[in-house]
């Protein structure tokens, strides 16, 4: 499985910049420093579901917005593996791998 953190990042630049809101805001609002934004925006750092979370609430919107056709699952991936992810998911970030399924499935 392949994801495109560059547009991801791209993406809460894009949303952040529509609500005018600075990188400096953002930072503040999820605890992380405005390097860690401008890296994330850049594509250059793996953001996590967790912080990626938290964008989308400070945002005002769904997580999916910024995940919606990032992911690129290869032909070996296997059942067993993604399972085995899956079980050691707290409840939270489960359901956030559900939705982000559901998005992916919507977008076949």
């Amino acid at each position: 499985m392949s994801i495109d953190f560059y547009a991801i990042g791209q993406r809460i630049q894009k949303k952040r910049k529509s609500q005018n809101k600075t990188q400096e805001s953002l930072a503040e609002a999820i605890s992380v420093t405005v390097g860690y934004v401008s890296q994330i925006e850049r594509g250059i750092t793996k953001i996590n579901l967790e912080t990626l979370s938290h964008i989308a609430e400070y945002l005002n919107c769904d997580i999916t917005e910024f995940l919606s056709d990032t992911v690129k699952m290869s032909n070996n991936y296997l059942s067993e593996d993604f399972s085995s992810i899956i079980k050691k998911l707290n409840p939270k970030n489960r359901q956030i791998l559900i939705e982000i399924a559901e998005v992916l499935q919507k977008n076949q």
